[in-house]
């Protein structure tokens, strides 16, 4: 495939250093691989950036594994639901028109991905400036649909009226429309989209990462109880991972003296579920501290079993995109999944239990039925993902069915 000049556009993109690096940044990596040039356009401050680039200038332009990474200055805000969060988005929009006169490649492609869907009006811009350019919208969250499902809005509040014009001329003015969520196409055909339009990449892993595993620390072994059979949970701690069930499911089991129950991480939730354990005197729950991305497939490798859960939201049936369910994949390890949505990874790829949502019975007695297989039938579960996830969700693959409806000869 001949050489192109590829701009992807998020607002919320990170790198390794600054962030978790994410789709957008491996993607990217993956397509400069394949002899393209890919500007990544980000905001220099987010609420998700665990460390802030030093930006001086409006416009910042760094090479990074081969990419050349492209800052807007922004300013901070308190927190995801500050005000200045949303006039951020407005600022970022307008200032993308900027990049005419900061990048002197034209773009033959031009991605942009919500979830902030005003940045699109500055991506058609760029892209009437740029006539030839290819436009794809990605989804990653479904707005405003979020907001009037999860957040209560009425559909006639003005902000929502607005981000649904943008949302249904996304939808128009696109050669093309990727997300990330396998479903999300039934949501688009029912705002007029084609569904000719629509192609689904998932999420995916950088077998790079896997490879540069590191190993526990002797201070994090020692936090591990020795002799048990583990269920793990290693991610944040927070609301939307519903692990009340998960600790409600180890007090049902505590007369289970060889199963133990272990939280790696931190987050929003940790004191509250700490407080739950003590509450309820649960002797079989243990709460680890956070490791290094690098050391997590070394923890999964101490699990016999993973989990993970979910809220019973509305928006699932659209699908997910967890990138821990593919870490668990990768470690090769049972999964028991709380999961009420539609498109199960974990069922597709016959890699453990799944379970409803919220459902501390269930957790128990899925906990006790892979207990009571053999260490063989648990090992080909974990099998099972490990084939799936290598099969369908490496970047490198990834980033060839990008490229494809990027600038393949079949885009329209």
């Amino acid at each position: 495939m001949q050489t192109k000049i590829i701009w992807i556009i998020n607002q919320y993109a990170s790198t390794p250093d600054t962030g978790i690096g994410g789709r957008h940044f491996h993607l990217a990596r993956e397509l400069v691989k394949h002899g393209h040039k890919v500007y990544l356009v980000a905001a220099s401050y987010t609420h998700i950036l665990r460390k802030y680039p030093k930006v001086e200038q409006p416009y910042q332009v760094e090479l990074i594994e081969g990419i050349k990474f492209v800052w807007i200055k922004m300013p901070r805000y308190d927190d995801a639901h500050s005000m200045q969060r949303i006039i951020n988005w407005f600022s970022f929009s307008w200032k993308l028109r900027g990049l005419i006169n900061v990048i002197s490649d034209k773009p033959d492609a031009i991605l942009y991905s919500s979830p902030s869907l005003i940045g699109f009006l500055g991506s058609k811009y760029i892209k009437k400036v740029n006539p030839d350019a290819r436009l794809v919208f990605e989804v990653r969250d479904i707005w405003p649909l979020t907001l009037t499902e999860l957040g209560k809005y009425t559909s006639y509040h003005p902000f929502v009226r607005l981000l649904q014009w943008i949302e249904d001329k996304a939808y128009h003015d696109s050669a093309r429309v990727i997300s990330n969520l396998k479903n999300a196409v039934e949501h688009m055909a029912s705002r007029g989209m084609e569904k000719s339009k629509f192609s689904w990449i998932p999420n995916g892993f950088s077998m790079d990462e896997v490879i540069q595993k590191e190993a526990l620390s002797e201070k994090t072994l020692m936090q591990l109880p020795k002799d048990k059979f583990i269920v793990g949970y290693a991610g944040t701690l927070g609301i939307s991972n519903a692990l009340e069930s998960f600790i409600d499911a180890a007090d049902k089991l505590q007369d289970q003296s060889n199963i133990a129950f272990v939280l790696v991480g931190d987050g929003k939730e940790k004191e509250k579920l700490k407080s739950l354990v003590n509450k309820k005197n649960i002797s079989n729950v243990y709460f680890i501290e956070p490791i290094p991305k690098i050391q997590i497939q070394c923890m999964l490798a101490m699990f016999d079993v993973c989990y993970i859960g979910w809220k019973n939201n509305p928006l699932y049936r659209f699908g997910i995109a967890a990138n821990k369910i593919f870490e668990y994949f990768i470690a090769g390890k049972p999964i028991i999944h709380s999961y009420s949505g539609c498109c199960d990874p974990v069922e597709e790829a016959n890699a453990g239990i799944t379970i409803s949502t919220e459902n501390s019975q269930a957790i128990a007695d899925a906990v006790l039925e892979l207990y009571q297989l053999s260490q063989v039938e648990r090992d080909a579960m974990g099998d099972n993902g490990k084939r799936y996830v290598i099969e369908n969700n490496e970047y490198g693959m990834l980033a060839e069915k990008l490229a494809e409806i990027l600038i393949g000869d079949n885009s329209k």
